[in-house]
């Protein structure tokens, strides 16, 4: 089979809903990020809660460790992560098709007053970062006996 010289993408087939989320956050990252030829990726983001702590888990596909960053300030947790477009001099050939993700990716969220910012700890594996927040021992639910 031979490489593509040439490749487009039909969009007319495509879901007008997918396409107006593309157009929308294409317009957002130009305002919010006017560097010429970077980007604000779009990964998605879960959180859950049980009695003792918070669960953050972000997508992050193909970033190293050393790509990313975790910090909290202020009760606002912050993930960002930053990989840069492949400059590499040791490559063979005139590329034909460029898909893989290259850009910079920042999240921000307020923490409730609950959570122990002494308390955090993070991981990354097979792609997803996994931030597990304690919450303070004081707000915890505790068992009352009944005398």
């Amino acid at each position: 089979m031979a490489l593509p010289t040439r490749v487009s993408r039909a969009l007319a087939t495509a879901d007008p809903l997918s396409n107006l989320h593309r157009d929308f956050d294409t317009m957002l990252n130009s305002f919010f990020n006017p560097e010429p030829g970077t980007r604000i990726l779009p990964y998605g983001v879960d959180i859950r809660e049980d009695a003792d702590h918070f669960y953050v888990e972000a997508e992050l596909p193909g970033f190293k460790k050393e790509e990313v960053d975790v910090t909290l300030e202020n009760a606002t947790l912050t993930i960002s992560a930053e990989r840069q477009e492949s400059t590499e001099s040791g490559k063979k050939g005139e590329s034909l098709l460029q898909e893989r993700r290259w850009g910079r990716y920042v999240r921000s969220f307020t923490l409730p007053p609950t959570v122990d910012e002494r308390k955090v700890d993070a991981h990354i594996e097979h792609g997803v970062l996994t931030i597990t927040l304690n919450k303070r021992e004081e707000v915890k639910p505790r068992k009352i006996t009944v005398s």
